[in-house]
Formats: structure tokens, sequence, C-alpha cells
């Protein structure tokens, strides 16, 4: 009694519901919709190749050419060619009517390994290739049979085609090309296969070449090579669907760096970013290269380009997240390492530049810093004084030169050893230093002349000089050499110091003012402290705070608030980021070495010190 009780509910909830399945009414549509959804004509391409790897080739062959003035694409490999039916004949029947029926599912499903095709619809990428296709490949007994197919055309042929010699594998020529295909070069395809099959060709042994008859080259695909340290150490949870595959490199931070993503040795997606759930650091932060195979995530089938948001990559997010903590420590160590040897170029560059403006600058008002500090040799006497300097001056300033320069190689090779390119050329330009100064009435100041070939490398050998007073009053002492002591006159007046340097039939002229005054303030000498070198300068977070830089005098460092939105602004472009900070220095170097002034006076000597210091910022 019950149980005919329930039967009538049941008849009675599913009265008036119509059940049935989804079946396709226009197959040629459909067929024409699945061609047209590939859109880019390289993974087509790549589709092809991956067919004959598929098929075991160890040789494969693309050929860009050109026939009765149209071009062509020609892919030929040695693999087992098209599978045979039972009369030991190509099945090409098959290949041509099981469209989205693969027979390579049903060797996956016998567990063939290195097998990647199971969509049934790669033949039909050629539509976004060119108009027509062919498929050669032999029978059992050694004929020859081709198929040919054409872009939006149901029919298909397959005939005997007569041969010289029976030959391995299959040949597949697609012609002519799309018109809007003309720029497919051999190059390209290179580089394409290079990156999307990069561990397909690795794994399966391949040599693919490209041959380009219209470009006159032959081409190697290399698969790629990622540049920067192999990370170590990075395991992925274990997953119900299968191991993930990561093979990640750490190197300097750039816009190209990016992870793929593969599946089973082929390129899903050229950046794991372009997946929102990976849209941040350490996946996107610059500093990675390499790739991320997960070979059980589903495809999208068109495209073949896009990843399937079901429980499986749900799984593959999860697994991810213990090595997305470990690559985020990585990433900001290397962050941090990187600011730190920013920094030291930032801050080598700012003090040259700053030793080239205090040598064109009047020495009485810019001596603030022994710029010379922390020499192996130590100094006599200061080269900016008016004091007697003891000593040769010839062989003492060749001195300081060699240090000079044994320095500045230091800072840029890390290594004192002089190469060969490091040797002085012929003479360029010449440059006396101070090239603007003040001289008390009746005293004695020294000047020089350095010479640099056109790389600005210290020019010694071969030079004759001449110093001469071409405007105003004083005396010159051993004006024949790279040096010369000015005697200043007993009354105020402006001098101009002219040096003529030659070697051989090359001759370089500059000219320096000098300024005689009656009364000179040292304001150095007024502060009582001891010079220290060029200050350094380090970051402090503070964002809410309006400062920009602080002179720390005790640390002799100049203190750069990073959290300022100027600094942030800067910090987008390496030169800008450098002339700001060149800025914050000569703000800091102005306001604390010209105490009393006021503030318009500290602004005119703001420009004037960062006018002389960005032009040699380099």
């Amino acid at each position: 009694m019950e149980s005919i009780m329930s039967k009538s509910v049941r008849k009675k909830i599913t009265k008036g519901i119509r059940t049935g399945k989804l079946r396709i009414a226009d197959h040629w549509n459909a067929i024409s919709i699945i061609a047209k959804s590939q859109a880019n004509p390289l993974k087509a391409v790549a589709e092809f190749v991956e067919n004959s790897i598929d098929a075991g080739a160890k040789q494969i062959v693309i050929v860009r050419g050109k026939k009765k003035g149209e071009f062509y694409l020609k892919i030929s490999d040695n693999g087992e060619g098209i599978p045979k039916d039972k009369q030991g004949l190509p099945d090409f029947r098959r290949v041509a009517t099981h469209i989205c029926d693969s027979i390579k599912r049903q060797f996956k499903s016998e567990r063939a390994d290195g097998i990647q095709g199971e969509f049934g619809i790669g033949l039909l990428s050629f539509w976004t290739v060119g108009h027509n296709l062919s498929m050669t490949s032999c029978s059992a007994d050694g004929k020859t049979y081709e198929m040919t197919m054409a872009k939006d055309s149901p029919d298909f042929t397959v005939t005997k085609k007569r041969v010289l010699l029976p030959f391995k594998g299959t040949d597949l020529m697609i012609y002519p090309l799309l018109p809007g295909l003309r720029s497919l070069t051999g190059e390209k395809i290179q580089r394409y296969l290079a990156s999307e099959l990069r561990d397909r060709i690795k794994s399966a042994e391949v040599t693919v070449k490209v041959v380009d008859r219209t470009g006159r080259k032959e081409l190697i695909v290399v698969p790629r090579q990622f540049t920067g340290r192999l990370l170590h150490n990075l395991k992925p949870a274990k997953t119900v669907h299968g191991d993930i595959y990561l093979e990640l490199y750490l190197t300097d931070p750039g816009v190209s760096n990016r992870i793929g993503l593969y599946r089973r040795g082929t390129r899903v997606l050229p950046s794991i970013t372009e997946l929102e759930h990976f849209q941040k650091d350490p996946w996107a932060a610059g500093f990675l290269q390499g790739i991320v195979d997960a070979p059980f995530l589903n495809l999208t089938p068109g495209t073949r380009l896009g990843i399937l948001r079901d429980d499986r990559f749900d799984t593959f997010y999860r697994a991810m997240e213990p090595v997305e903590s470990h690559l985020q420590q990585i990433v900001e160590d290397q962050r941090k390492a990187e600011e730190e040897r920013s920094s030291r170029r930032i801050l080598r560059r700012v003090q040259r530049a700053l030793k080239e403006a205090f040598l064109r600058l009047p020495q009485e008002e810019y001596d603030w810093f022994d710029i010379h500090a922390g020499k192996p040799q130590k100094k006599p006497g200061n080269l900016f004084t008016s004091d007697h300097m003891p000593g040769g001056p010839r062989e003492q300033n060749n001195r300081d030169e060699e240090n000079s320069r044994n320095d500045q190689a230091e800072d840029d090779n890390g290594t004192g050893q002089k190469q060969f390119f490091e040797y002085a050329g012929p003479l360029f330009s010449v440059l006396i230093t101070p090239k603007s100064s003040v001289v008390s009435v009746d005293k004695r100041k020294k000047y020089r002349v350095v010479c640099r070939d056109r790389p600005r490398r210290i020019v010694l050998e071969n030079l004759e000089y001449l110093w001469e007073i071409v405007e105003g009053e004083g005396q010159l002492i051993e004006n024949s050499n790279e040096s010369v002591i000015f005697a200043a006159p007993a009354e105020p007046c402006l001098t101009t110091l002219k040096v003529t340097v030659r070697q051989s039939d090359t001759a370089c002229t500059d000219e320096a003012l000098i300024t005689i005054t009656d009364s000179l303030l040292d304001q150095s000498s007024k502060s009582g402290k001891k010079n220290k070198g060029l200050p350094g300068y380090t970051y402090r977070r503070a964002p809410g705070e309006m400062w920009r830089s602080r002179f720390d005098i005790e640390k002799n460092v100049i203190v750069i608030n990073n959290g300022h939105r100027d600094f942030v602004y800067a910090g987008k472009q390496k030169s800008r980021k450098l002339r700001y900070i060149c800025r914050l220095f000569c703000k800091e170097l102005v306001r604390h070495n010209f105490p009393g002034m006021q503030v318009d006076e500290l602004l005119e000597r703001m420009i004037e010190l960062s006018l002389y210091t960005e032009e040699h910022l380099k």
C-alpha cells in the first residue's frame, strides 16, 4: 500500500516536467566555430609540432617558402605517421570524420606517456594559417597517400601520391598562407616554439629545425634558457591529482621576468600573473623567471590558452600557498640586497659628481670636505689650499691621479687591476682646478691642470704646458709644469689664467677666473671642525611627515625620507631618482656649510652647486 502511495506521489512531482539530451543541430556550423576558435597562428604551428612529437618523431623540419608567388608552410617529421587501419593504410578517413574524438585519449587510457593531444581539433587550426592543407603519409607496404582539406569547406579527399622513395613520418603542408601572415618569419616561429614547447622538446629529445627559404636562414629551436640563480627546496603541497613541477630562477628585477604556466611541458599562459589569484607578490615582483607545470589542470579546448576554474584549479592554488610564502621571503631578501646595491651605486655617482663640481667652484667657498680622504697614501698637503705644497708637484700629482683612478676603478669594477682599455688615449680636453677662486692680495695659490682623453681618462704622457695671464695682474711661478703657483698682486682685481697643453699636433686650452680681494673670510676655519669625507646617505621611512632629508652631522650621513611622496614618484625611474637624491645632497650641504646666510642666498648657492653637480651626474 505504501509503495503504491509513493509511486503516485512521484508521478505528481514529475508531472509537467520535460527532459532530454543536448545535441548539435548543424554539425558543419559547429565544426566551423571550433576551427575559428584558435586565434593565434603561432599556436596553431605549435599544435602541428606537438602532433609530430606525439607520433614519436625525433627530427622535425619546418619550412617557410614561396611557390608561384604565394607563401607556404611545410612541417615534416620522421615519426610513426598517420595511424594505420586494418589494411595497413593511413587512416585519413578517421582523422577527418572523428572531430572532437581524439584517438590519443585512447592511448592515454592505455598509459602511453608523452602524449599531449586530447580534444581532436588540432588539425582544424590550419584555418587560422592558410587556405589549403595537405597531409602525406606512407602505408605499411610503402605506398604514399595524401589527404587534402580546404578552409571553409566540409569536403576532404584521399588520393594515392607518387613519390620517388617511400619515407617515414608525415608531411603537412599549408598553402597558400593567409595574407596577414606574410610577416610570419622563421625567427618568430623559432622564438615562439622555444618558449611554448620548452619542456616538451627537452623531454622528448627532439630536434626542431626552422628553414626560412625566403629569409635564407636555418634556425634550430633551442629550448629557452633562463637566467639567474636556480631556487631549490621549493616543495608544493601534495595533491590527489598529481605532482606540480617547479623550475624557478631568482634574477635581477625587470618587467620582462615572468613565470610561465605549463601543462605537461606545453605553455598554457606566458605569465602566471594572468590569473587573478597570482596577481601579487612574489609572482608579480619581477625577480623571478621559470615555469610552473601542473599536468592535471583542465584547459579550455578552443584556444588552449585558458584554465578552467574547477576543483583541480582550486587544488593547484592551495598547493602553491607554501611555495608562495617561501618565495615571498626570498624576494624580500633580494629586494633589500638590490636596494643596498642601488644605493651604493647612486652614492658613488653623486659623490663623483660633487667632486667634479668642487673642482669648478671657488675653493674658498666650497672647501668643505677632504674629498681625497681614505686614500692608501697620505698626502703631504691639501691640493686646494693657498699654502706651499712640499715635494715635486709633478711627481706628487701623478701619485694623486693614480690613486684617484685606482679608487674609481675599484668603485666601478671591484678590483684594482688595470685593464687594457683603461690606458689613456690621445689628449682631448683640459681643465684648470680650481676653475674659480678667491685669493687675498699678496698671497699665493697653487693651480693645476687635469688632462683627459675622450673617455675622460687621465692623460700624463708626452705633454707640454704653457701657463699665462691673459687678463688682469699677478705673477706665475713654475709655469711649465702641470701645476703653477699664482702670486696675487697688491691691489684687488680680476685675473684670467690660461693654460695651453700640447701633445704632438693636438693643443687644448682652458681658462680660470681669479678674484683678488683685500679680505678673505675662511668660513671653514671659523667652524673649527675637521673636514670629513663626502657624506653618505641612508633611508628612514616616514610617510606621514613632510621632511625630505636631514643631515646627521655626527655620523656624516644624510637621512632621506623614502616614504615621502616625492621620493616615491622619483623612484619610478632610475635617472629621476638619481637626480632627486643629488638635489637632496646639494640642499643639505649648502644648508649646513653656509651658516648665517639668508634664505635667498642659500637658494642661490643651492642652484649653483646643483648646476655644476648635475652636469657630471653620469
